[in-house]
């Protein structure tokens, strides 16, 4: 018996985007749903994402859904850590909140969102945070406003829950979270369904059981994963050579204002490579002006949303036009 991988955007997609009993044990697991608070059912929302097909591609996947009392949920697979990923995670949730109050609509018609990221990479590294003398942050994190002084966290119309699985304790998993997490991990070296699996974990490892796909799923499983592996690979090789040219740059000022000048333009040139490299691996053409104009973008926030774009852009006039609509503005 052999199971995919379940950070694999067509197999994500087939267990926790046609399995509404599956996302919710996940959402109450990761979000401490318990006894009342639990989501006992949920309803699909339409994702930003292309619709599931065979050679899917490379994707910042979301599964979007909400809950008997109006909360959206917006669950995300994301496998590339770029600069800018945690405000693109606000910007995104900030965006399914303010999206919901249509013309003439009060305000308090909005209901809760909560954005849940599962990354194949950590966000808040542990050495980087005793650097800094922060606590460390958890595998499992969730976040929301709070009031300083008190802690009082009354605000909650807007949450985050951040699994960062590289943080996975080599421990026996024992708790719902860890659980997800160690299957999200370890899924492709298992040879069987370990006996002492609780029920809707048990499902979706079935799910992922190779034996259960088609020819054609088969397919389209190794395509995305071929993809996967190519993107990764380009955009980090891209990425170190962008950070590479600004150090360079930098020292060749020899004072500091040029070395942040210099290590600013290594970012940028680097999140513009990032960006090519991916719609280059997503075979999708992309001409001499195209090019150009995408190179010519200095704003990192906007690269950073142009790299998102081009996981799922179906042509590079999209990430042009994005590329662009910053300097218009200016």
């Amino acid at each position: 018996m052999a199971f995919a991988d379940l950070t694999n955007d067509f197999v994500f997609r087939r267990i926790f985007a046609t399995h509404p009993d599956i996302l919710r044990g996940l959402l109450n697991d990761l979000l401490d749903r318990q006894g009342e608070q639990a989501i006992d059912a949920i309803e699909y929302l339409p994702s930003e994402q292309l619709p599931l097909a065979v050679g899917a591609k490379l994707s910042i996947l979301d599964v979007r859904c909400k809950d008997r009392a109006g909360t959206t949920f917006v669950v995300e697979m994301q496998l590339i850590h770029h600069p800018g990923f945690v405000n693109r995670v606000v910007y995104n949730a900030c965006k399914a909140y303010v999206g919901q109050l249509k013309a003439g609509k009060w305000y308090d018609t909005l209901s809760d969102v909560v954005a849940i990221s599962i990354c194949d990479f950590e966000i808040w590294p542990d050495a980087a945070q005793e650097a800094q003398g922060l606590a460390p942050v958890p595998m499992l994190s969730r976040w929301n406003m709070a009031e300083r002084g008190s802690g009082n966290a009354g605000l909650l119309q807007v949450q985050y829950a951040f699994l960062e699985l590289p943080k996975l304790p080599e421990r026996k998993p024992d708790t719902g979270a860890s659980r997800w997490a160690w299957l999200f991990v370890h899924a492709p070296e298992l040879t069987e369904v370990p006996a002492d699996l609780p029920a809707v974990y048990r499902d979706a490892l079935a799910l992922a059981n190779k034996a259960t796909f088609t020819q054609e799923e088969l397919d389209a499983y190794e395509k995305v994963r071929d993809e996967i592996q190519q993107v990764l690979a380009i955009a980090e090789a891209r990425w170190a050579e962008g950070q590479a040219a600004g150090e360079a740059s930098g020292f060749v000022k020899g004072e500091s204002a040029g070395f942040v000048k210099g290590e600013t333009a290594g970012f940028v040139k680097g999140k513009a490579a990032a960006v090519l490299a991916i719609l280059a691996a997503r075979n999708i053409p992309v001409g001499i002006e195209a090019r150009a104009r995408i190179e010519a973008c200095e704003d990192q926030l906007t690269l950073d949303q142009c790299i998102a774009r081009a996981t799922t852009a179906t042509s590079a006039e999209e990430i042009v036009a994005l590329a662009s609509a910053r300097r218009s503005r200016d």
